[in-house]
């Protein structure tokens, strides 16, 4: 048998590469390491999670090699599984509510995140203390309306926190839970200042919910995914909820709209944060840098109405009104003090449980 090398009957033929192989010989230098690998993110599912696993995603798969798998839950399921696994991660990166995010940067959970263009092109508040997470998406929590049923009722938009109170409300209002939803925090936290309270002092709002807002709430719901299903019933008339999630619930043909109340609504930051210690540190690093690059929150923008935090992010059709209006709102948006709120939240916590959805 003639070795084909040294065959003069016919031409040399190399062996058929593997597509994998041929993949990494097209890909940036450095990323054919990154290969085969996958990296994993903790982050809401539902409409994020199809966001960014088709659109957002496939193109750090195209410039690296890696996949990305999304772990789905709350921003308090995730820092739990975060906590549970901070000896051997099982998530590389996670997106977090900000105040929820303090807290697992308190616990030791977040590793810096390396300094790029992207993370200076940050608006101000979307960078966190010392560059241990950044934000992915800004929004506010104000009031979201049923639209058809203020329509056929004759009801003019909410202005103000205080309409959750107005009696014509009665059995229509609900509420997510304030220990486990930021909205359900924001509401209260609001309502609470009117009532004269800060965020350490929530004493004026606890007393005053019982004769205000609480007649109002038809259910406590632990997190917003059943309020599409209530606006659909004709159980939901008024709840607390970013503009974001309106344009989302819109997009499914959901009659809602959002309103910013006259007080004003309050700045909610998806953060996201690399995990301590795991175990793909520079591919993480990698895919953080990429969730604050233009490209990649255009595309947030476009297919899940996630406004981005880069300043540099451009915007055509609705995205840019979108963009217009959210710029407006912020004018009036406030901040709460993450740090007293965190260090009283516990108890909180346990009153709201004990005394407002027992």
């Amino acid at each position: 048998m003639t070795h084909p090398i040294h065959d003069n009957r016919r031409p040399a033929r190399w062996p058929a590469l593997p597509a994998a192989v041929l993949l990494a010989a097209c890909l940036p230098w450095g990323s054919a390491q990154a290969q085969g690998k996958t990296i994993y993110i903790g982050m809401n599912g539902g409409t994020m999670e199809k966001t960014y696993t088709e659109h957002v995603f496939p193109e750090f798969t195209k410039q690296t090699g890696a996949q990305v798998v999304v772990v789905p839950g709350t921003s308090s399921d995730i820092l739990a599984k975060a906590q549970a696994a901070r000896d051997k991660p099982q998530i590389h990166v996670m997106f977090l509510d900000d105040g929820i995010m303090y807290r697992a940067i308190g616990m030791g959970l977040c590793q810096k995140q390396r300094a790029s263009a992207h993370l200076n092109d940050l608006y101000p508040a979307a960078r966190f203390k010392d560059d241990m997470a950044s934000g992915v998406s800004l929004g506010m929590t104000g009031l979201v309306y049923n639209k058809k049923m203020f329509t056929e009722k004759g009801w003019a938009a909410p202005t103000s926190w205080m309409d959750l109170a107005d009696p014509k409300y009665k059995g229509k209002v609900v509420f997510q839970s304030m220990p486990s939803s930021s909205f359900g925090l924001h509401g209260f936290l609001m309502f609470n200042r009117i009532q004269g309270g800060t965020d350490s002092n929530v004493e004026p709002g606890f007393n005053a919910w019982a004769k205000t807002i609480g007649p109002n709430v038809v259910e406590y719901i632990p997190n917003s995914s059943k309020i599409s299903e209530m606006v659909q019933t004709g159980e939901a008339a008024l709840f607390p909820m970013t503009p974001t999630a309106a344009e989302n619930m819109k997009d499914k043909g959901i009659p809602v709209e959002y309103a910013q109340p006259k007080e004003g609504s309050v700045v909610l930051i998806v953060g996201q944060c690399v995990i301590a210690n795991n175990s793909e540190p520079e591919l993480a690093q990698k895919l953080a840098e990429f969730l604050l690059s233009p490209k990649a929150q255009a595309a947030a923008l476009q297919h899940g109405n996630q406004q981005p935090t880069n300043a540099k992010t451009q915007a055509t059709g609705d995205g840019a009104a979108q963009l217009a209006r959210m710029k407006e709102w912020m004018k009036t948006a406030v901040t709460v003090d993450w740090n007293a709120i965190n260090a009283n939240r516990p108890a909180w916590n346990q009153r709201w449980n004990r005394s407002i959805e027992r």
